[in-house]
């Protein structure tokens, strides 16, 4: 047994010590001790393991995620990220900690989790032999190579950068080398792993849930019940359908969070005797009392470029950001860089699915927040910056649709044969914007209030009310309750500035050579 100190308790709350306790017994059985610290090899064909730890914002699920990646790293466990995986040890056991799209994977890194998407796990990179040597290196599992093309003072960096932040893709940056220069491909991962731990399952569908099962004998997902489930759901989460007793609920707020009235307010909604002018009159409440919640009177149209505006209906979605490009100066006939997209989806035949591969690992995965940085090198290449992911600008074959009010066909202003599927992203729906969060969020209050009128129901829970909670906790730290259909002018012009020296390197992809 490899032995590891153990790490020093933290301290949960009851309901927290409680889910702690009973993750930690189900790794224990695995073969993993987080109390003392050690690890046993995993036994072959073992029964798989799904547990859920669910609870509204503020409950600690983060905290808690957290706590327990840092036991297991410390107990000796491995952790795997999409960047890169190294040789195989009989008895080694490791850890992946995932969320479905970048933007949350990107929030779980800044609090200090190591986490990276599903789709970066269920595909692995293919490394060029030369530099995957030096890739070998920096984990501690080779000798320092010599590599042609590269200078001493080059490897220094690479191992100066990794030595601050254990990325792979990064640290060959910091040599002077481009992704395109080691990562040779992507193919879909064959072996399976060890332990998983899934953040934002409420978003999970179906199929990825199968995925991930087969992929991981102990999986531990992590979820807001509250929220709104997958489209085609019914309602349904993935944990929703797991035996009695695999679901761990925290229903403690932390004290941390008392003291915020943008959880106050979503709280509030689960009150059954509470109806939309009831909620409206407490947000214009809150609004009086502290500055962390904004009665708006216009949506801003500065605030558009980086944080979307959330709304209900598709028709206002489209409405907002007509307004948007209009109030940028935008033509009808072309982009300009700093504008924002969401990925709609890969148009790519079946025959091509190394490419459509080659697009989700890069981060281009349906839902996936963008900016438009300017025309590619080729016919049909858009220069893109991905939001949230590890390492973000991309130059890729791209359709870009621009919607317009009463026009069935949206306008192109680039169009490849194939490639990733963008929609402009300066407003999106509260469905695609769950699993995402913003410093300051704009929700389109007229939208909810139209929900709520037309009396739709989700599990059970008025389809308003869901709506409200998941749009109020994309919220970190401005919540801005917008009541008029009116767009305020715009004070700075658009571009790309605030992304300068965000990526390591720009990487290259084409999916129609």
């Amino acid at each position: 047994m490899t032995q590891a100190p153990a790490v020093p308790a933290l301290t949960f709350s009851d309901d927290q010590a409680d889910a702690w306790d009973r993750v930690a017994a189900d790794l224990m059985a695995h073969g993993i001790d987080l109390v003392d610290g050690g690890t046993e090899a995993a036994e072959e064909g073992r029964t798989p393991s799904v547990l859920a730890v669910v609870g509204k914002a503020g409950s600690g699920k983060t905290m808690l995620l957290a706590s327990l990646t840092k036991s297991l790293l410390a107990a000796g466990v491995e952790l795997v990220s999409g960047d890169y995986e190294g040789r195989r040890k009989k008895d080694r056991r490791t850890l992946a900690v995932l969320a479905p799209t970048n933007k949350a994977a990107s929030v779980l890194r800044m609090r200090g989790v190591p986490a990276t998407t599903i789709h970066r796990i269920l595909y692995t990179p293919v490394y060029d032999p030369q530099y995957e040597r030096i890739a070998e290196w920096l984990t501690g599992q080779g000798d320092r190579p010599e590599v042609e093309g590269l200078t001493e003072l080059a490897l220094d960096r690479a191992h100066a950068f990794y030595q601050t932040v254990a990325s792979i893709p990064g640290a060959l940056a910091a040599a002077g080398l481009k992704g395109s220069d080691f990562i040779k491909g992507w193919k879909r991962r064959e072996e399976p792993l060890d332990v998983g731990f899934v953040d934002e399952s409420s978003m999970l569908d179906e199929r990825q849930f199968e995925d991930l099962k087969e992929i991981f004998p102990t999986l531990v997902l992590f979820g807001d019940p509250a929220q709104l489930a997958p489209v085609g759901l019914s309602g349904e989460m993935a944990f929703d359908r797991l035996p009695e007793g695999r679901k761990l609920i925290l229903s403690r707020i932390h004290r941390q969070t008392q003291d915020n009235p943008i959880l106050d307010l979503a709280h509030a909604l689960a009150d059954d005797r509470l109806d939309f002018q009831s909620f409206e009159r407490m947000v214009e409440e809150a609004a009086r009392r502290d500055e962390r919640v904004i009665w708006a009177e216009r949506v801003d149209a500065d605030m558009m470029a980086r944080s979307p505006v959330l709304v209900w209906r598709n028709a206002t979605r489209i409405r907002l950001i007509t307004a948007f490009r209009s109030a940028h100066g935008a033509p009808d006939d072309q982009l300009i860089p700093g504008e924002p997209l969401i990925c709609d989806g890969i148009e790519l035949p079946l025959k091509h699915r190394k490419k459509r591969i080659d697009l989700e690992a890069r981060g281009l995965i349906k839902g996936a927040q963008v900016i438009y940085l300017g025309p590619g090198s080729k016919d049909g290449f858009a220069k893109l910056h991905v939001v949230g992911a590890e390492e973000p600008q991309v130059s890729a074959a791209s359709i870009i649709k621009i919607e317009k009010p009463d026009e069935d066909e949206p306008f192109i202003p680039a169009a490849a044969k194939m490639g990733a599927a963008f929609l402009h992203g300066s407003a999106v729906t509260i469905h695609k914007a769950q699993g995402s969060q913003w410093e300051n969020v704009q929700v389109f209050a007229p939208d909810l209030y139209a929900a709520a009128q037309a009396g739709r129901t989700e599990a059970g829970v008025p389809l308003w009310k869901r709506l409200a909670y998941v749009a109020i906790t994309r919220a970190e730290k401005r919540l801005f309750w917008v009541v008029r259909n009116r767009l305020a002018r715009p004070q700075h012009v658009l571009g790309v500035a605030d992304l300068r020296g965000i990526a390591p390197a720009a990487l290259s992809l084409s999916v129609e050579e």
